[in-house]
């Protein structure tokens, strides 16, 4: 879902994004524009309004998730809302509860439609002769009741018990009580593919260009989400300091390489960061060192160790440094810098037994 989006910026520590699906939104609603004899500016400044609706209801849910002490990572807008990753794995699966998902899908249809609801009385107000109940509803001709229906519409559909919407999340979290995460996530894109045949149906029966176009996107996020690719995984909100070892052995690069051997024998590494003074130069392997000895006998750490390493900080992404690390040529260590000081050590051997570890936990905070 994120290669199918592009960053707008970063705010108060958020990374926010957009769907490119919006672009498609935004060539649709000129050319509607154009057909109903109105002009292309009309149908940008329509586009413009279904981003604003989207927009407030993910700030609206922004302000939510740091009242709950969710803390955010980065958003993704689509067409029918927006997709919340978070900072930490504890913020994951407090985030992932029923109770907390719950609190969470009443913030977005609640504000969008009293935010509709505000602006009826506002255009009622200011401009008592346009008639709000006149179709259609999202037309670039009639910009002030297109942007009222914008988020009432926006606000109702959420409601529907359609994956990736407010109400397909609390179905989804209450249907896994009793069947389970994977037979409630196929469940929910079910549902969320019926209904977006619904929608999409009753778009061309009314009609209603929005219905049609939110209609599809559900079509296309329920599918994804019965693929596994929509939401944000335990796995994705990993950070390195979770499962980086914290108690490790290091090898100087002048020790000899018996000495390096003798030093590995009282510990379960088998790969060392290689340090020159306070400096990470290399990492070696126990393997590599019994190897150097057998071939061309004692000699130092320097002459055997790898140059070639990628290193990582403590709040990286785990994810994304083994992507990095795999589009390279891969590494038998990563070590984790804090400034030019090491922290701690990822190792294929020690990753498999935290991230396991981090699963029980996970399981044991979810039973409490």
């Amino acid at each position: 879902m994120r290669g199918w989006s592009f960053p707008i910026g970063r705010f108060l520590g958020v990374d926010v994004r957009i769907h490119t699906f919006f672009l498609l939104i935004l060539g649709l609603s000129i050319s509607y524009a154009s057909m109903t004899g109105s002009t292309g500016g009309r149908g940008f400044a329509l586009w413009l309004l279904l981003l604003l609706a989207v927009v407030v209801r993910e700030v609206a849910r922004a302000i939510g998730a740091a009242w709950f002490g969710l803390e955010l990572r980065s958003v993704l807008l689509l067409p029918v809302g927006g997709l919340m990753s978070y900072a930490s794995t504890e913020a994951t699966e407090k985030a992932s509860t029923p109770e907390m998902q719950k609190r969470m899908a009443v913030i977005g249809p609640t504000v969008n439609i009293g935010f509709g609801l505000l602006l009826a009385a506002i255009t009622l107000t200011i401009a008592p002769e346009v008639s709000l109940f006149e179709r259609p509803w999202t037309s670039p001709l009639h910009l002030l009741r297109a942007a009222v229906w914008m988020n009432i519409l926006l606000g109702v559909v959420n409601l529907l018990p359609a994956s990736p919407l407010d109400g397909g999340r609390v179905f989804r979290g209450e249907f896994a009580k009793t069947k389970g995460v994977m037979k409630s996530t196929r469940a929910a894109a079910g549902l969320g593919q019926f209904i977006a045949i619904a929608l999409i149906v009753a778009g061309l029966l009314v009609p209603n260009m929005w219905l049609v176009m939110i209609g599809a996107f559900l079509m296309i996020g329920a599918h994804m989400e019965d693929q596994g690719l929509l939401l944000q995984t335990d796995v994705d909100a990993v950070r390195m300091r979770d499962v980086m070892l914290t108690q490790f052995s290091m090898l100087s690069a002048s020790d000899t390489l018996e000495d390096a051997l003798q030093r590995s024998v009282h510990t379960l590494q088998d790969v060392f960061p290689v340090v020159r003074g306070a400096n990470l130069v290399g990492a070696v392997s126990r393997q590599s060192i019994v190897d150097a000895l057998q071939t061309d006998g004692n000699g130092y750490v320097q002459g055997v160790m790898t140059r070639s390493f990628q290193t990582a900080q403590p709040d990286d992404s785990l994810v994304k440094t083994l992507r990095r690390i795999m589009a390279g040529q891969g590494a038998q260590m990563v070590p984790v810098l804090e400034g030019d000081r090491i922290v701690g050590i990822i190792t294929p051997q020690n990753l498999a037994l935290s991230m396991g570890m981090l699963n029980q936990r996970r399981k044991l905070r979810q039973t409490e």
